[in-house]
Order: structure tokens, then C-alpha cells, then sequence
């Protein structure tokens, strides 16, 4: 079994290259899981999983392809949560969204795709937002 940690934020644009992505792996592997993690920053009430739009369009499209998704919630720090997920269900790949930003912008905003690049042994595989065509 092939296990891949996706990372979905709120901004849903890379999704789909994401899920393309996803698709190709899947297509030569016998049986893959796929763990959809959403990690909250700032934690409302009642916020769920479920209120994304980007969770629900992936797990419907994963799941139209028979794949098993299971959907992960969790709040704090996204780069930190994502690796310490990754480690502590070991799984075989992180997939994360890009987003291109100069130098200066990873230094004040920070990146959570390079933290979580810098943080781990395991692979990742970073998607960029997919063009319109």
C-alpha cells in the first residue's frame, strides 16, 4: 500500500494540479490511501474539514477513482503539523501547493511548502496552481 499525505490549504488553486498529480501516482500503484490534512491557523468554532472547498472537490475526485481518502483536521502551525502527521502515520510522500514568492517574501511571510521541504526525509512532491487553459 502507497500512502500520500496531500496538504490543501484555503486557497484551492493548486488542487487541481495537485489531484492530477495524485492521479498519475495512483495509476501504476495496486492500492494507495491518500490523507487529505487541512491544517487550521486560526481555529473558528464549528469550523470543519467539510467547509472546504478544496477538501470536498478533491475527495470527490479521488473518490470517483475508488481511491480510500481519509480526511484530517488539526490546527497550529502548518508546516509543523504536516510533518509530524507525516511522520506519525509514515506515510510515503507529502504533496503540498506552491505558490511563487521572492526571496523577501518567504522572509517575512514565511513558506510553509519550504518548511516543510527543509523538515522532513520524506519526499515532496510540490504542485504549482494549475493553468487555465
Amino acid at each position: 500500500m502507497y500512502e500520500i499525505l496531500v496538504a490543501i490549504d484555503d486557497e484551492d488553486e493548486h488542487v487541481a494540479a495537485q489531484m492530477d498529480a495524485i492521479e498519475e501516482m495512483v495509476a501504476i500503484s495496486d492500492e494507495t490511501v491518500v490523507h487529505l490534512i487541512h491544517v487550521f491557523t486560526d481555529n473558528q468554532p464549528g469550523a470543519s474539514i467539510q467547509q472546504i472547498e478544496g477538501i470536498r472537490d478533491a475527495q470527490q475526485r479521488l473518490e470517483s477513482l475508488d481511491i480510500e481518502v481519509r480526511l484530517v483536521e488539526t490546527s497550529g502551525n502548518p508546516a509543523e503539523e504536516i510533518r509530524e502527521y507525516a511522520e506519525k502515520h509514515d506515510v510515503d510522500q507529502i504533496c503540498v501547493g506552491g505558490r511563487k514568492r521572492s526571496p523577501a517574501g518567504k522572509a517575512l511571510f514565511g513558506s510553509v511548502t519550504q518548511n516543510v521541504i527543509l523538515s522532513t526525509a520524506k519526499p515532496v512532491l510540490v504542485c504549482g496552481a494549475k493553468k487555465e487553459r
